[in-house]
């Protein structure tokens, strides 16, 4: 399973995405079919198709529509995901049973989380699994390396991932949001705040990437004692406020993502 012909079935925000960072990485488009009726383009010179081209296979297929959808599309696919084909899909809540049972002529199953980052090869991109060989897992995590950091998660962690590593970067986003917010009640011009919030963002995230040590160390190191910073970091830590806010935030989530597993195994 090289992963040398690529069909994607549906390409939407994720989907899309995760074509233009393997564009990014240096794959060749030729190596891509996309099929969906909803863009009128996509990116690069990739063959873009309204519907699933009959007499041919496919390397890798991967599922970019809605979870919902599923019973519908995957007959269609039937002919294109034999048994040299890895089928993977971005699907939120459709277990690695449910994709078995809509693809069983397939080599392999796989389920895969990326979130928008994947675009710029910087996502971290959860993996399960069922149906590869160690030498088929080493040459999948090759081939989805361009869109960031794969990790192989097992699949009763899968919807708590998904929060994390998924979902993750919305809660970032308001966070930046609200810093900028704040800012703006307490004297600071709308677009300079901003501004501000995201640059100090970027910087932050950027160091904690290549730091030797750990986010709540970096915290630490930032913040002298009966400082500035320090004056900050006791609002966030008092009553584990921060670590509160953020635990409920995950759970509200993973519960989610369970909740559309049971709603997809029922619509078999």
């Amino acid at each position: 399973m090289a992963h040398e012909s690529v069909l994607i079935v549906g390409c939407g925000n994720m989907a899309g995405a995760m074509l233009e960072g393997w564009l990014a990485g240096g794959l060749a488009p030729d190596r891509f079919t996309v099929v969906t009726p909803m863009r009128e383009s996509v990116p690069g010179d990739v063959d873009l198709l309204r519907e699933v081209p009959e007499g041919r296979t496919f390397d890798t297929v991967v599922l970019g529509f809605k979870p919902h959808m599923l019973a519908a599309i995957a007959p269609t696919l039937q002919g294109v995901a034999g048994a040299g084909t890895s089928v993977l899909s971005v699907l939120a809540g459709v277990e690695l049973p449910s994709l078995r049972r809509h693809f069983p002529q397939a080599g392999a199953v796989v389920r895969v989380m990326p979130n928008l980052a994947c675009a710029l090869g910087k996502s971290p991109v959860a993996l399960a699994q069922e149906g590869l060989d160690d030498g088929a897992e080493a040459a999948l995590v090759q081939f989805l390396e361009p869109l960031g950091t794969p990790e192989w998660v097992a699949e009763d962690r899968f919807d708590l991932v998904t929060a994390l590593a998924g979902s993750g970067p919305a809660f970032v986003y308001r966070f930046i949001d609200a810093l900028g917010a704040a800012a703006q009640r307490l004297g600071l011009p709308p677009e300079q705040a901003c501004t501000l919030a995201i640059a100090m963002t970027e910087g932050a995230a950027a160091l904690a990437a290549r730091s030797e040590h750990g986010p709540g160390r970096l915290a630490d190191m930032v913040a002298s004692p009966g400082g500035v910073t320090r004056k900050g970091l006791d609002v966030l830590d008092e009553d584990e406020a921060l670590t509160q806010l953020v635990t409920k935030t995950l759970r509200a989530a993973r519960d989610r993502s369970a909740e559309m597993a049971r709603e997809a195994r029922d619509r078999g």
